[in-house]
């Protein structure tokens, strides 16, 4: 059956010209035979990481400390610095990674960044304020989270509770996503200001959920249900449903193991590798960016099955969903694609 992903007219005028139409003669693994229009908001990117959006501008994070501003009219990058108290590391996997806009704000925002101290790779979160073309730190929230050349998280993003969530990776240490005395490895909560929210599962802690491997996504259904997806080790990519204080078995388990006290996840792909970062939830769905797997997948919530929705473009970072359209970005530049002469790119998609 024949699917057709049809883009508005008013939204994606300024960026027709730069459409691509892809076929199924083109591509061997289409999600369904027919055709997808895609509008291709940005190209040029330089290892972006995150997507957020301010009414008709995108703002990007990229790991080499910058962002990308882009309105959606223009379509043009402006690439902003970030000037940070500490500085940025961003060998292997690190770097300036997880970016949230705040809301009602003029215009500030949440950013997770890799960087050394006394020889040690680590991890913080900042709070951001743009001054003309320039992002400014303001204040510290969290620093000290475990780092390394790989496994170090990320995903920062503001819950429908207005809290502020952020996965961490186990930093190349597996042993430590099952300390509670260390934030490797885990999915943390706090407030705006980087205090403890009286109601976390562990008293004066920020750590939300533990025994997580190298999370890379957050999304909310419309019950405010938090789910998330993270790396398995050789495949085993997991998409889990997580719930306050509970342990979800890394390294102790992975995939359809089971454990005392530890939750097996929603779905996870035996022996095929995903490799899945950023996540949205739209109508009991979850879209999914696979790095690895080079595609935008949909996991229905309902019936526990997926599917390719969108790919062709290689690997994806990071999707948002916003009135019914899907915006993704590529990630052929972070040194494991193969980029092509427009790379990275900023695409957007009807879910229509």
């Amino acid at each position: 059956m024949k699917r057709f992903f049809l883009i508005s007219l008013i939204l994606f005028q300024a960026a027709c010209s730069q459409s691509k139409l892809i076929d199924d003669s083109e591509e061997e693994n289409q999600p369904a035979s027919g055709m997808i229009i895609e509008a291709r908001f940005a190209d040029q990117l330089e290892i972006p990481w995150s997507i957020t959006k301010k009414n008709s501008t995108f703002f990007i994070s990229e790991r080499n400390g910058t962002i990308a501003e882009i309105a959606v009219k223009s379509a043009k990058v402006k690439r902003e610095p970030v000037l940070l108290n500490k500085t940025l590391y961003t060998k292997g996997e690190g770097g300036f990674l997880g970016f949230e806009l705040i809301p009602d704000t003029n215009v500030e925002a949440l950013a997770y960044h890799t960087y050394i101290e006394d020889g040690e790779v680590l991890n913080r979160l900042v709070r951001l304020r743009k001054d003309e073309d320039q992002w400014f730190e303001m204040a510290a929230l969290l620093e000290g989270i475990p780092g390394a050349d790989i496994h170090n998280g990320g995903r920062v993003k503001l819950g429908p509770d207005d809290k502020v969530y952020v996965t961490t990776g186990d930093a190349a240490k597996p042993e430590l996503a099952q300390q509670l005395e260390s934030f490797a490895g885990k999915i943390l909560r706090l407030e705006m200001d980087g205090s403890v929210p009286e109601d976390n599962p562990f008293t004066g802690s920020p750590i939300y959920s533990l025994g997580h491997r190298n999370p890379q996504g957050l999304a909310w259904d419309e019950t405010g249900q938090l789910y998330a997806a993270e790396h398995g080790q050789s495949a085993h990519d997991e998409i889990n449903k997580i719930e306050s204080g509970h342990n979800y078995g890394w390294p102790i388990i992975q995939g359809g193991e089971e454990g005392n006290g530890m939750e097996s996840p929603l779905f996870h792909t035996n022996g095929n590798t995903w490799a899945p970062s950023g996540i949205a939830y739209h109508d009991g769905r979850l879209y999914i960016a696979n790095l690895r797997g080079e595609a935008v997948r949909i996991f229905d919530l309902q019936n526990k099955k997926e599917e390719i929705f969108a790919n062709g473009n290689g690997r994806i970072r990071d999707v948002i969903i916003e009135k019914g359209t899907l915006y993704y970005i590529t990630n052929n530049t972070d040194g494991r694609g193969k980029p092509s002469a427009n790379d990275d790119q900023l695409i957007g998609m009807s879910l229509q």
